[in-house]
């Protein structure tokens, strides 16, 4: 990392033949980076890459930084104060080779620039003398702490990469049962098929098995089972503190973006073009009508594009629903979709609607505890330190409105004669300012001890529908978000085309999970099978 410093600071030097100011833009370009590196580290939970200056330093940057103030008068200061300390420095530090004739000094400056770039070039070769950092495996470069090396040496590994696969021959024998697809033991046309509603509830997650908080409070109804439950649980996701994308990415694909490689977190911009069989597709294949309910502009993370290539026919931002972005609560956006239901249901036509939230968007510790609704504005868990039990206090007065508003959301679509099928799940776990990987808490029953590495990825998931005789489906101690489409069109008694049916097969040979499932050569088969045979990704 010195070496990409020094040469880095040498080409400004060069170029300007100021010494101070190739000095602080050089080391200040460093300093910066790895202040946004910790940041999204503690937000985020994972290392910066960059990519993330090709995707997500334009609109959507500037409409998160709105939400997290600090960071935006960081970033505010950043942008306004660099170009100020830029002229400053240029017209009070002379040039040090202003004694030599003009054509010289260009000619000197050119020489140094070059010299310079080479340097750069010779540092950051893949076979130059760091070629041990770059052969190391993504994973490495990731989960170590030199996050400026791994930022350099992953100029590159943001592409996307299959995941390992088995020979055509093993999956073959693995998978070929499935290639005729599922059909269900009474098939119905569309006229008979389900409504299909899908609700992300962004950084949501079920607060009971946190040991801190054990009053009732944190026993929320939204995640306990009643007798239109069809399936309920831990949800094993991907990301961590943000990245509802990828969340989005995997509920409607059936893959988890993990599975391409670091570059598998720019799904809205990368993946999704590419990805041949989706949740929506099948469903319009059926004769489903697909809408989306999105609580944002259209425009944030691409997700308007996005939802196209997934196989959404209607797309309904904030502006088209008159909401105010950002500010919108559980209660307006439910009431919102009901309203766009209630235009777009037509007689002997089902319609799949997904919902996104924001209400629990973070931070949770922006404004002070007096300012929660009672009883929460007096604090509930006294056993975590203050800044915790702010950010603890704050998402459940926040949750009380949520499962006030699913409720109503659960009255106005199953409680009515229309066959329904309602799941709503955790996108994943708020980071509260980093502090929440320190909860104590407990892993589900019958959960792997191996997932309590994974602990702050898991969400929950609830499945219930209203039909008269719905089908069984089967219960998992972890569920894998990738693996709510066939759990959805097993729950609406829908077909299965080969993708979902080998996805069904997939998710009971590895007990509900995915990238953590017990046989990899079972998944490297899978993979084979998806990839090279069917074509899901392209």
């Amino acid at each position: 990392m010195l070496s990409v410093m020094l040469a880095t600071v040498a080409i400004l030097l060069a170029a300007t033949a100021r010494p101070a100011l190739a000095l602080l833009f050089g080391g200040g370009a460093f300093v910066l980076l790895k202040v946004l590196g910790q940041f999204k580290l503690r937000y985020l939970d994972s290392s910066l890459m960059p990519a993330d200056f090709v995707y997500f330093v334009r609109a959507s940057l500037l409409e998160t930084l709105e939400h997290y103030p600090p960071l935006l008068l960081g970033a505010a200061a950043v942008t306004l104060g660099l170009p100020l300390l830029a002229a400053w420095l240029w017209r009070r530090e002379p040039p040090v080779d202003r004694a030599l004739a003009p054509r010289r000094a260009l000619a000197s400056r050119l020489l140094g620039v070059a010299i310079g770039v080479l340097a750069m070039h010779v540092v950051l070769a893949p076979d130059g003398p760091f070629a041990a950092a770059h052969r190391r495996n993504a994973w490495e470069k990731l989960s170590d702490p030199a996050q400026l090396t791994n930022f350099f040496v992953n100029l590159e590994d943001d592409d996307i990469h299959l995941p390992p696969r088995s020979g055509d021959a093993q999956a073959e024998r693995q998978w070929a049962a499935t290639a005729a697809g599922v059909r269900p033991a009474t098939p119905a046309g569309a006229a008979g098929y389900p409504d299909i509603v899908q609700v992300l509830e962004e950084s949501t997650f079920d607060p009971s098995g946190f040991t801190a908080c054990n009053l009732p409070p944190c026993r929320v109804g939204m995640f306990r089972p009643d007798a239109r439950t069809r399936a309920n649980g831990a949800l094993r996701v991907h990301t961590f503190g943000g990245g509802t994308w990828v969340s989005e990415f995997a509920s409607l694909t059936g893959l988890p973006q993990s599975i391409f490689g670091p570059g598998g977190m720019y799904a809205p911009y990368v993946l999704a073009p590419r990805v041949r069989d989706t949740l929506p597709r099948q469903l319009q294949r059926l004769g489903y009508l697909t809408v989306a309910i999105y609580p944002t502009a259209g425009g944030f993370i691409n997700g308007r594009n996005a939802y196209r290539d997934y196989g959404f026919d209607r797309f309904y931002d904030v502006n088209d629903l008159g909401l105010v972005a950002w500010k919108s609560s559980d209660a307006q956006i439910f009431d919102a979709a009901w309203k766009v239901y209630g235009q777009l249901k037509r007689p002997g036509r089902p319609v799949f609607m997904m919902i996104l939230t924001l209400a629990q968007h973070g931070p949770h510790d922006l404004h002070p505890l007096s300012s929660l609704p009672p009883p929460y504005n007096r604090g509930l868990l006294h056993d975590l330190p203050a800044p915790a039990a702010l950010n603890f206090d704050t998402y459940l007065a926040r949750l009380q409105a949520s499962d006030r508003a699913m409720r109503g959301l659960e009255a106005h679509f199953l409680g009515r004669a229309q066959p329904t099928v309602l799941l709503n799940f955790g996108d994943h776990q708020p980071a509260f300012s980093g502090l929440i990987r320190d909860f104590a808490r407990t892993l589900p029953a019958g959960a792997s001890p191996a997932l309590d590495a994974k602990r702050d990825y898991l969400t929950y998931y609830m499945l219930k529908s209203n039909l008269a005789d719905p089908p069984l489906l089967p219960r998992y101690p972890v569920l894998d978000i990738a693996f709510l489409p066939s759990m959805v069109l097993q729950a609406a008694g829908l077909p299965a085309d080969p993708y979902f049916a080998a996805e069904t097969e997939l998710r009971d040979r590895c007990d509900g999970l995915y990238t953590d499932c017990a046989q990899p050569a079972l998944l490297a088969s899978y993979h084979a099978w998806i990839f090279d045979r069917l074509h899901v990704y392209q």
